[in-house]
């Protein structure tokens, strides 16, 4: 069996929302412009765990994600440096996540959203990850 690999991605609500992704059932990661979270997406595999967050306004992780298809080329752009991968909705958190509630926890500290806030697509620890969905349970 494979390890599962934890993430986390980051959308602006009126771009692209949590409630809009349930209603596609899945959808391409597309616009990335940062090499960091290029990389990352690079390393996603299928069946990986992703944590989908609201930014700017909100500022809230809301749901669980997977990663369904591992990267590829991104389709907006002709320029072969940018990827995507595609991603579905696995399901809601029960109450969605502050940045304020993260940045409070102790064994947060040290993740990318708090650490470098303008990085769009992230990897997190599995305790990192489970100790997020706890919050949010």
């Amino acid at each position: 069996m494979k390890n599962t690999q934890y993430w986390l991605v980051k959308s602006e609500p009126f771009k692209y929302s949590w409630e809009k992704f349930n209603q596609d059932g899945r959808t391409f990661w597309d616009g990335v412009r940062n090499y960091q979270a290029r990389n990352n997406l690079k390393e996603m595999k299928e069946g990986d765990l992703v944590l989908f967050y609201h930014s700017n306004e909100g500022k809230h992780v809301v749901g669980i994600a997977k990663v369904v298809k591992e990267y590829y080329q991104d389709p907006t752009t002709d320029d072969a440096n940018w990827v995507v991968v595609d991603l579905a909705p696995v399901e809601a958190l029960k109450h969605p996540v502050t940045l304020e509630q993260i940045k409070a926890e102790e064994s947060l500290k040290d993740i990318s959203l708090v650490r470098q806030g303008r990085l769009s697509v992230m990897k997190l620890k599995a305790e990192e990850f489970d100790k997020i969905l706890e919050m949010g349970s």
